[in-house]
């Protein structure tokens, strides 16, 4: 990029905070390349995690079922199916994935794929999520899952085959993007893991 188009770039001049809870929501003002002045609304609580873990051998995912208050705002829906996440508490988001996996679904992973770093909502949140593809065992369950219970977070933890999964993802049955992103790129990287179970599946449909 040039030194002018840098230069003619929208900036922000400064912002002003509305509220402050678990997020903190601004207000920005700020100056667009014509000179004018704009408000904008910004949602602030930082980095994010996001993890898919995975069964080779025994081609199924472990993901959690929570309630969301939005869903449920917007059209009533009582629980999501996601792949477990969190805030960013750490500085190294695979320290943070490993946390988050481990309090969401009990599993003490090791290897951690790392599977891209996206803006959640960028015309809004300051949300920036590193998503992860993590292979695992059952011996590599150490715990119940669930989440914490300060958190008041009532997660259900279910293993679903991928099978099951690359069906609803192409049926548009996937309602979180990180989850739909994540079995996108398991698919694109592992498609082995897919190959015998769409087989089968279309044999067991005829």
């Amino acid at each position: 990029m040039s030194r002018d188009s840098q230069d003619d770039a929208p900036r922000i001049m400064g912002t002003r905070t509305v509220y402050e809870g678990w997020a903190r929501y601004l207000v920005a003002e700020v100056r667009m390349p014509d000179g004018s002045r704009i408000g904008r609304e910004v949602e602030d609580h930082g980095p994010a995690v996001a993890v898919l873990p995975y069964d080779r051998e025994r081609r199924v995912a472990l993901l959690v079922r929570q309630f969301r208050t939005p869903p449920c705002f917007v059209d009533g829906t009582a629980s999501i199916l996601e792949a477990p996440a969190g805030l960013r508490e750490e500085d190294d988001p695979e320290a943070c994935a490993r946390r988050e996996a481990f309090e969401e679904v009990g599993l003490r992973l090791s290897v951690l794929e790392p599977a891209g770093r996206v803006w959640s909502l960028p015309g809004l949140s300051t949300e920036r999520m590193d998503l992860f593809l993590a292979p695992y065992r059952a011996a590599d369950r150490k715990g119940a899952g669930g989440g914490l219970a300060e958190e008041h977070e009532s997660i259900e933890v279910v293993e679903v085959t991928l099978a099951t999964l690359a069906a609803e993802a192409d049926a548009g049955a996937i309602a979180d993007m990180k989850t739909l992103c994540l079995l996108q790129t398991l698919r694109l990287r592992h498609p082995d893991l897919f190959t015998d179970a769409v087989v089968a599946t279309a044999t067991e449909q005829d």
